[in-house]
């Protein structure tokens, strides 16, 4: 049941309750971020100079982009939620407070970490106390992708570049194979006809990574349904990834080895990342197509079975 309900009242009434609640999420809002602002900056900072965080800047207009295009559905039913509003409000407070007085993290990363996670569960919680529950199950993909935004605890980070290092020295040592290409690997040393590369912690990656994980989300979201069937395609990016990033690791060195030793150090080892992470999306389309068709065929069965019964 609804901490607060009104009887129904005329849509001019509506309209002004709605702008009323507005005003209030808004203000808010703005508290938070002049009390985080130290941190915001620095985590703006952060997403220029880190290339594993250069998305964090995109994640809150997204998330504003898809409140805005699903307004109609989530704001259908607002109500004000005291209890779970509050009690997020003041988990994130909690939150900050205990990461900035009790927690030394050792460095400016987990601090961020924590910062990040207080400022969007408080943006939860505003969420939640000015529009009610319902709303915030309508919109929960939306309020949710704001913890993109949170960078990666240092100990979780390093793992997942050692997977993706790991996963795209595996791929590419079989694509070298496959080539016929001489080759003789030491963990992440490859030594070829006329070179020796490294695949460092810079070519896991990891910022191409992130940046398809987000697109396979957005895509899932906006043309899948069934939960499984989004969960499968998020899956589905992360061999596709570490694939990904093995052609780009086998095209270079073959390029640099056949043609110009400059390919390594040239525009498109530094600035050639656009074109590979447009191959894995040719690669994730067929994916998110089939998983349509299934969606497609189940629909189909489910109209014919209805019709058979009645």
């Amino acid at each position: 049941m609804p901490e607060s309900s009104f009887p129904p009242t005329p849509r001019s009434g509506r309209a002004r309750d709605r702008v009323v609640r507005s005003a209030c999420y808004a203000g808010l809002v703005g508290v938070t971020l002049a009390a985080f602002w130290p941190s915001l900056t620095m985590l703006i900072r952060f997403s220029f100079q880190e290339e594993q965080y250069s998305h964090i800047i995109l994640v809150p207009v997204v998330s504003a982009f898809l409140l805005a295009r699903e307004r109609r559905k989530i704001f259908a039913h607002v109500e004000t939620c005291w209890t779970v509003g509050s009690t997020l409000l003041i988990a994130g407070g909690v939150l900050a407070w205990l990461g900035h007085r009790t927690f030394s993290p050792p460095g400016q990363n987990d601090q961020l970490s924590i910062a990040t996670s207080s400022l969007v569960m408080l943006w939860l919680g505003a969420f939640v106390l000015c529009y009610g529950l319902r709303a915030f199950r309508a919109g929960l993909f939306p309020m949710l992708f704001l913890l993109l935004m949170v960078p990666v605890p240092s100990v979780v980070l390093n793992r997942v570049i050692f997977w993706l290092q790991t996963g795209s020295a595996e791929v590419s040592y079989a694509l070298f194979q496959l080539a016929g290409v001489p080759v003789f690997r030491t963990e992440f040393v490859f030594s070829l006809p006329g070179l020796s590369i490294e695949i460092s912690k810079e070519c896991s990656g990891i910022r191409s990574g992130v940046v398809l994980l987000m697109t396979s989300l957005l895509a899932g979201h906006l043309f899948l349904r069934t939960a499984w069937r989004k969960a499968a395609l998020t899956l589905v990016a992360v061999p596709i990834l570490v694939v990904k990033n093995a052609i780009r690791i086998v095209t270079l060195t073959l390029l640099s080895i056949y043609v110009d030793p400059s390919f390594l150090t040239g525009s498109l080892h530094r600035d050639g990342g656009i074109l590979f992470f447009l191959l894995a999306l040719v690669f994730l389309a067929p994916a998110l197509r089939l998983l349509q068709k299934h969606e497609q065929t189940d629909d189909s069965l489910l109209r014919v079975r209805v019709k058979s019964i009645l």
